[in-house]
Parts: structure tokens; sequence; C-alpha cells
């Protein structure tokens, strides 16, 4: 497996991290028992999973560019 399927593979996991953490948030709320590293416990995910997702975002275009170089030589 190569580093960029490597790397779509921890944000998928990442995203069901997140969602569990959510959820979990959720039901804290509303059963009142809610403090502050419950409301936390999302971000870390979350900050995963905004640095995956814009290095996936930008794959595309540093493809473009890099390819770009190489065949203006």
């Amino acid at each position: 497996m190569n580093w960029n399927n490597w790397l779509r593979q921890i944000h998928r996991w990442l995203s069901i991290a997140f969602t569990l953490a959510v959820i979990i948030n959720i039901i804290a709320v509303v059963q009142e028992k809610s403090s502050v590293w419950v409301g936390l416990m999302a971000l870390l995910p979350l900050t995963l999973l905004l640095l995956t997702g814009l290095y996936l975002f930008a794959l595309p275009y540093a493809t473009r560019w890099r390819g770009a170089g190489r065949s203006g030589g």
C-alpha cells in the first residue's frame, strides 16, 4: 500500500472516531453529565482530520504542479 492510500485509510478511520466522539458528547449533554474533557474529546480527531484532509485536498494540485515541472524540462 502506498503512502496516499495509507493516508486515505487513516482519514476514513479518523472520521469514524470523530463521529463517535460527537455522539458521546451529545449523549453526555442530554444526560447533563457533560464535562470539559468530553467536549474536548472530539478535538483530537478533528485536528487530525483537518491535517489529513488538507493534504488530500492539495494532493492533485501538487501532483499536477510537479508533473508540469518535469515535462517543462
